[in-house]
């Protein structure tokens, strides 16, 4: 598993610079992808051998808690989740008396955390560091997040005892998570799976502290579920501060194969649900939607086809995953949902024969030529599919930068409508002939 590091600190310190510098900005996979719009709150950071999971916060203002409670409550969560926590302060202002506010407030965190000093853009500002040995933090740096300058220093502090990175080691069974906001019936719908009460169900947020792997069978095959409800202590801060819930639900998406966002019917979808896709689906993973609480849904047939529209709606980014409605706690249509699980993994992992993928790149060049642009137009030599989970395709071309997106997007939908690939991502890369 990654390694978790937080920024924390008062508004106007630089952390989302940092933050931003750290994830490599250029590199965000879901930054404004249609339909998805989310706060920057979580990133991973890969560093030499090393990675680890970014978690950014707002600024914490605590000289005025009542207009910042929602913000010092995120950052409690944030700090309770982290095994390092970076301290962002503004090198070229004196200590606040809230800098010492949020000092006092992690270091009653016993966890290790490492002083920023931001904004020394260069060596004239390097006498700032004398002012901030009053905060008593024996690692400290000098930063600028703008320019770039001892990034690599300060993650070497962060890594310094971090083990070296590694995927965690897969066994023959399908791993897949339950995720989603509080409160939707996760832990009942593991329990309808398991056909026994392991986890404790209630309808108060917060039940479940911490993320669980149960493992079973199903038609004479291994499974494991994971089950988390994005909480772990203090429960009332993870009910308050619902869209870090994530957090916790981030590591059973690493260690999955597939993901099972569960929404619930009696509330509809709201902008947290896609939050939490989004995560699932910049991790590379493949999905299942589930709309749980259909028993509390009054003409089910009409509903359908509302939910129907709603769901290609407001997920028109993932068009690919299936849908099932179900319910957890009367067990109506559970059985459709290992079906589905089945049928994503099996798309997760395909790998598509050479011959056949060219064969209907070919047809589909020749039903739609690619756009001409300034008198030269994309030529696609042969295409070749080179990882799974999640399929990757790498086409050779003459000329990459011709590739425009809406001619990436037709290919993608020529190769969803030739293979079996519903509820997995797939990743289309382009290289000039020769390239490596």
């Amino acid at each position: 598993m990654r390694k978790t590091v937080c920024l924390i600190g008062r508004p106007n310190t630089g952390k989302s610079s940092l933050f931003n510098r750290l994830i490599n900005e250029k590199k965000a996979i879901i930054a404004d992808m249609p339909g998805v719009t989310r706060d920057r709150l979580y990133g991973i950071v890969n560093f030499e051998d090393k990675s680890f999971s970014l978690i950014d916060t707002g600024g914490i203002d605590l000289e005025n808690a009542t207009l910042n409670e929602n913000i010092r409550l995120q950052a409690e969560l944030a700090i309770d989740e982290a095994d390092v926590i970076v301290f962002v302060v503004d090198g070229l202002e004196d200590i606040t008396p809230n800098d010492i506010k949020v000092r006092d407030m992690l270091l009653r965190s016993k966890k290790r955390v490492i002083l920023a000093i931001n904004k020394i853009d260069d060596i004239h500002h390097e006498d700032a560091i004398y002012n901030f040995y009053e905060l008593g933090i024996s690692d400290m740096i000098m930063v600028s997040a703008e320019h770039n300058r001892n990034i690599t220093e300060l993650l070497k502090m962060i890594t310094s005892d971090f083990p070296v990175y590694q995927n965690m080691p897969k066994g023959e069974e399908i791993r897949f998570s339950i995720i989603g906001r509080p409160n939707v019936g996760k832990s009942s719908l593991v329990n309808a799976l398991l056909g026994e009460e392991r986890q404790i169900v209630s309808d108060i947020a917060g039940t479940t502290r911490d993320s669980n792997d149960s493992r079973f069978t199903y038609d004479k095959k291994e499974y494991v579920v994971i089950d988390t409800a994005g909480m772990r202590k203090r429960g009332k801060i993870y009910e308050q501060v619902e869209k870090y819930s994530v957090i916790r639900s981030l590591k059973a998406i690493e260690n999955s194969d597939v993901c099972v966002i569960v929404i619930d019917a009696s509330t509809g979808i709201i902008e947290h649900d896609k939050h939490i896709v989004s995560y699932a689906l910049e991790a590379g993973k493949a999905m299942v939607l589930c709309i749980n609480k259909w028993d509390l849904v009054p003409d089910k047939d009409q509903a359908l086809k509302k939910w129907k529209t709603l769901i290609e709606h407001e997920f028109q980014f993932i068009p690919y995953v299936p849908v099932v409605f179900l319910s957890a706690t009367t067990k109506t249509r559970i059985h459709t949902l290992m079906p589905a699980i089945i049928k994503s993994f099996a798309s997760f992992t395909t790998m598509l024969k050479t011959s056949s993928l060219n064969d209907v790149i070919r047809d589909a060049v020749a039903l739609h030529e690619p756009p001409s642009y300034k008198g030269m137009r994309l030529k696609i030599y042969y295409v070749t599919q080179v990882e799974t989970m999640p399929p990757k395709f790498v086409f050779f071309v003459n000329n990459k930068t011709l590739v425009h997106f809406s001619y990436e997007r037709y290919l993608e939908n020529k190769i969803r409508e030739s293979f079996a690939l519903d509820g997995s991502p797939i990743i289309l890369q382009f290289k000039n002939r020769g390239e490596e």
